[in-house]
């Protein structure tokens, strides 16, 4: 498929939307931003280290067969970042810690889901974050009730791209992969699902460019906002 996919064509024979969370439901970025008092100007610079870390240490465990739960991962990223950006603020770290599992919800999302279950669709969560970390961002946002499932990578002990996490949509919802629509922001997991065999919408909220990888997404939106006319809803 082209790698500059149609946008506004609707994809046919969707019976489930199944999302990435960090980044695609929920703000990454706003836990350091709510630490603005003691970042200042390192509110951006943080949060990107942070998450470059973070995502980096997953793929080198997975690859290593060295797998410790994102919780683990995620605060040995920050320590890294911390360190890296010469931070020291006492309490810091415990504070930022805490706020990744409160993460704000993109303005849309709570609209949106409800538009999709509305429509009679399923809905789900796939992420590599742990069922903890999970069930507290989706209470936090209030969202208990717009989930047919929370999955994480727990389930398979392994980090995406990995086939076996998609996998897991298949079988908990009970649908083949051409029924199901992945929405991710990251650029590889969106290509990693396509190369898997979903559907996948590319939410590409910070213009990324496309991967030179296998796969190819069959949309792309600027927001989730976009993503009920796609599918019918």
């Amino acid at each position: 498929m082209d790698t500059d996919p149609l946008t506004g064509v609707p994809l046919t024979g969707v019976k489930a939307c199944v999302f990435d969370a960090y980044g695609t439901l929920f703000d990454l970025v706003s836990a350091a931003r709510r630490c603005a008092d003691a970042l200042g100007d390192r509110v951006g610079p943080l949060a990107a280290l942070w998450r470059d870390k973070q995502l980096g240490y997953s793929w080198l465990r997975a690859v290593q067969g060295r797998h410790a739960d994102f919780w683990q991962v995620t605060g040995d990223a920050l320590d890294f970042a911390l360190e890296t950006q010469g931070i020291r603020e006492p309490g810091l770290r415990d504070r930022l810690m805490d706020l990744y599992l409160t993460l704000e919800p993109f303005p849309e999302v709570p609209a949106v889901l409800r538009r999709l279950r509305a429509a009679g669709l399923k809905t789900a969560i796939l992420s590599n974050g742990t069922p903890a970390m999970l069930e507290a961002l989706v209470a936090g946002a209030g969202l208990q009730d717009q989930f047919d499932a929370v999955l994480s990578v727990e389930q398979v002990g392994v980090y995406k791209p990995h086939p076996s996490v998609y996998q897991l949509a298949l079988d908990t919802l009970g649908l083949p992969a051409g029924a199901i629509a992945f929405q991710s922001s990251n650029a590889w997991d969106a290509f990693a699902a396509s190369a898997f065999g979903l559907r996948v919408v590319w939410c590409n909220r910070y213009g990324q460019r496309p991967e030179r990888l296998p796969g190819a997404p069959d949309r792309q939106v600027a927001s989730l906002a976009e993503l009920p006319a796609l599918v019918g809803a």
